[in-house]
């Protein structure tokens, strides 16, 4: 059984938990990823829909959805701070910046939408760099 994990928003407003290992994080260089963020991309872990759960603050969340592209972000309506969404069907992403305790053995593994990165990204560490999207 897996130890939860627990996440927040800068403000606290929202938090969640996980209930599976993770140790894998990509790192979307995609523009619009940078964009968003306001930096060279977003770091996020990947997990089943059903290991997630939010235990405080629903209804602090906003999201906004770029026109014309499979594309959406959610954040604190309090703070801004970037939060957990959809990936797909199946799975969910969380920015690995909010988690708290117990996510120091996370571990860069995927770069991907390394094609799009800013000319000034460098990228550093030993993950794997995919020119698109990686699906494991």
């Amino acid at each position: 059984m897996a130890t939860p994990l627990s996440g927040a928003c800068n403000c606290g407003a929202v938090q969640f938990e996980i209930n599976t290992d993770v140790s894998d994080v990509y790192v979307c260089h995609c523009s619009i990823c940078r964009r968003s963020t306001g930096s060279n991309g977003i770091a996020v872990v990947v997990i089943d829909n059903d290991a997630f759960r939010w235990t405080a603050g629903e209804d602090s969340i906003a999201s906004w959805k770029k026109p014309n592209v499979d594309w959406q972000t959610w954040f604190c309506r309090q703070c801004g701070s970037r939060l957990p969404g959809a990936n797909d069907a199946q799975r969910m992403f969380v920015p690995a910046g909010l988690l708290g305790e117990g996510s120091e053995s996370l571990t860069v593994k995927h770069h991907i939408w390394v094609d799009s990165k800013a000319p000034w990204d460098e990228i550093g560490d030993s993950g794997c760099q995919h020119r698109e999207a990686f699906k494991s």
